[in-house]
């Protein structure tokens, strides 16, 4: 959230904090959704580059349309080995791996 708008609200009455501070998050969970989450948008972005429908994408890893669309917005029910799986069957390396999980957010987002 930028510096101006920031301010009004708080101006306003209103208390602006992290999604972390905000969910109570420990650095470990925060760690691990922003882990999830890096995963999560790799798979979307590594399959729109390759220009694959969810579909296609799902019929090569051996599951569904469905399990593909909860992997892209890091849904609960999918699991970080699942995202790692998907990305190495889409021709991932072990380095790109890395760097993906490796990534921080460049803004913590607002609550």
């Amino acid at each position: 959230m930028n510096g101006p708008k920031r301010k009004k609200l708080e101006a306003k009455g209103w208390s602006v904090a992290t999604a972390d501070a905000f969910l109570g998050l420990s650095k470990e969970e925060a760690a691990f959704v922003e882990m999830k989450m890096a995963l999560a948008d790799s798979v979307r972005r590594r399959r729109l580059a390759r220009k694959l429908t969810q579909t296609q994408l799902a019929n090569k890893i051996g599951s569904s349309q469905s399990r593909i669309a909860k992997m892209e917005v890091a849904d609960r029910s999918v699991s970080i080995d699942l995202l790692m799986k998907t990305l190495l069957a889409m021709g991932a390396s072990r380095a790109q791996l890395a760097k993906v999980i490796s990534r921080r957010r460049s803004k913590p987002r607002a609550a």
